[in-house]
């Protein structure tokens, strides 16, 4: 009954929650006077006692553990701040594990470093702005491995790569033990978590678990709270986009021009910023001028993103698939997404910008084309309502004119007209002609500036200065005339008005009597020709042409060299025999340009 007693005893305290020294005292008071079976049976008893309550300290320690774990996860999961997220997490480590100093380091993959974080109880600033080389020391030997290691007796454990850096570091915060597990994220290690002592410590492997456990919450916390950032940061991007956009395309609704759009884009993203139409004309620049090339303006077009250059960025602005014009970037080599998705909203509002100037200039042209119509067509009509009309389109048209009609064979009228508005008052096709009214323009600078506009031979012909709708109508026949002759003198590619024709200019002039000119020149001859179907003109032109060779010319006309000289003798019979002499001849081949130029 004795021994059922202290059993009975035994059981009420471990029921109490008595420690390991009661149980031990009590076992040894009970124990005298029994026997030796009784005192080996208590015995056993006891160390039964025992170790029930160290699994019952187990199961409260692990209980209290889960419960911090527990507690953790719920305030990081509240949290939103990154940096607020490390500091709860090196806290946390302090308070659980009890230890001198907690600290945290991130990794730097591309500087191939580990780097203190966040750290708590530390009291040196040396050791707060430590970085460790992956591999070197207790921390980076973590980084390497993605292994927990955890030391007694840093300066005299050989495990890892010491260096003079970080063992002053450490010396100077006075640690002794450290413990470091690695922070990971999938198969890639982010950091390390450190706790350390100022005294001799070892770790136990329950102490390890459950600095493990904290990193694995912490690895979490860190990856769901900069996941959030970026998610802010990308909003916060895409509201400033927004808010761009909206203040540009509000600068474009109140009729700002492209310069001002430009100048608005390049403050906003501060750098250079080039617009060009779809054919590479500039339309206005902030900075450096620079033309894209065109696979790049193609790739941009494609892609419907802004895309790299060199050291410029390119985007196109697009009406759907249609290419309006380009936006290019200067002085900014690399973007940010943010600043990237800027750029791309500027070529919007560009987009924008550029289809409003299409529709305004092609309402433009058109009310404009109609002036110019009216203007050459029935000019006597009403010259008051045209000078009116002129007027409110901010050409005077009673004032002093000139008229140019330009030529080309290798580009659009259309694209000829455009080249040309920035040459003059009043500019349109009509009848198949681009003309121009200038102030004071000068064909063949005109000519030289369309040419090296278009790629092509420009051809204009000039008339005027005209006031008036009657004298521009009637400058506008001459200039027609003046353009036939510089074409018909193959002097494609200049400019000219009726002065500077010579001979020719005076013989075409509006005062020149150039069929009685004709008459007395070649009236036989085209009499001739008119009457019985040969072709003495061309035989004469021929010649001359050929330098008076009648091999030559019997060439070109496919003739027996007799069908020529006989051609002569009849062309002989009727100007006269002195047809081939130095003066006659002259005056005959003036009359033979003439006739080609009016036919």
């Amino acid at each position: 009954m004795t021994g059922v007693k202290a059993f009975r005893e035994l059981l009420e305290l471990l029921a109490e929650g008595a420690d390991g020294e009661r149980l031990t005292k009590l076992a040894a008071s009970r124990a005298l006077g029994m026997s030796p079976d009784e005192a080996a049976e208590w015995e056993a008893a006891t160390d039964a006692a025992l170790r029930v309550r160290h699994t019952l300290v187990e199961h409260q320690r692990r209980e209290a553990e889960l419960s911090a774990l527990v507690d953790t996860a719920n305030d990081l999961a509240r949290l939103r701040d990154p940096d607020a997220v490390l500091r709860q997490i090196v806290h946390r480590v302090r308070m659980l594990l009890g230890v001198d100093v907690s600290y945290l380091s991130l990794n730097d993959d591309v500087g191939g470093q580990t780097y203190m974080r966040v750290t708590e109880g530390s009291v040196s600033a040396l050791f707060q702005q430590l970085s460790l080389g992956i591999g070197e020391g207790l921390g980076g030997l973590v980084a390497q491995t993605a292994l927990p290691y955890a030391t007694p007796d840093y300066f005299a454990d050989s495990r890892f790569k010491h260096t003079t850096v970080i063992d002053t570091a450490v010396r100077e915060e006075g640690l002794v033990s450290i413990i470091g597990v690695p922070l990971t994220l999938g198969r890639r290690v982010i950091g390390v978590l450190y706790a350390a002592d100022r005294a001799f410590r070892s770790y136990s492997p329950d102490e390890v678990a459950l600095l493990s456990s904290l990193a694995d919450h912490a690895s979490i916390s860190i990856d769901n709270a900069q996941l959030l950032a970026e998610t802010r940061r990308a909003n916060e991007s895409i509201r400033r986009a927004e808010e761009v956009h909206d203040r540009l395309t509000d600068l474009v609704l109140r009729g700002a021009d492209a310069p001002a759009v430009a100048a608005a884009v390049a403050q906003v993203l501060d750098g250079g910023i080039v617009l060009h139409d779809a054919t590479g004309v500039q339309l206005a620049c902030v900075g450096k001028s620079v033309l894209p090339p065109a696979h790049v303006v193609a790739r941009a077009q494609s892609s419907g993103r802004a895309v790299s250059n060199g050291d410029t960025w390119v985007c196109a602005a697009l009406a759907g698939p249609e290419l309006l014009g380009s936006l290019v970037l200067t002085g900014r080599p690399s973007l940010t997404d943010a600043d990237r998705l800027l750029f791309e909203r500027a070529s919007l509002v560009t987009a924008l910008l550029l289809l409003l100037r299409r529709s305004v200039a092609h309402v433009e042209e058109q009310v404009r084309g109609e002036l110019l119509t009216d203007l050459l067509t029935t000019p006597d009509r009403n010259p008051g309502s045209l000078i009116a009309r002129g007027r409110r389109l901010g050409v005077n048209l009673a004032a002093p004119h000139s008229v140019l009609i330009a030529h080309a064979d290798g580009v659009s009228r259309g694209r000829l007209a455009a080249s040309a508005a920035g040459h003059a008052a009043l500019v349109g096709v009509h009848a198949e002609q681009v003309v121009l009214l200038t102030v004071d323009g000068d064909p063949d600078k005109v000519a030289r500036a369309l040419t090296n506009a278009t790629g092509c031979p420009v051809t204009v012909g000039a008339a005027g200065p005209a006031t008036g709708p009657v004298e521009l109508a009637a400058a506008h026949a001459e200039a027609g005339r003046c353009l036939r002759a510089l074409r018909a003198l193959g002097q494609d590619g200049t400019g000219a008005c009726m002065a500077g024709l010579g001979f020719v200019g005076v013989l075409l002039g509006d005062r020149a009597d150039v069929d009685g000119f004709l008459r007395s020149t070649l009236g036989p001859v085209l009499d001739y020709d008119e009457r019985r179907g040969t072709e003495l003109i061309r035989t004469l032109r021929t010649y001359f042409e050929c330098g008076s060779s009648l091999t030559a010319a019997k060439d070109v006309l496919h003739v027996h060299v007799n069908t020529v000289t006989q051609r002569l003798d009849r062309i002989a019979s009727l100007l006269g025999e002195d047809w081939n002499t130095p003066e006659r001849a002259l005056e005959l081949q003036l009359a033979l340009r003439v006739l080609t130029i009016s036919s």
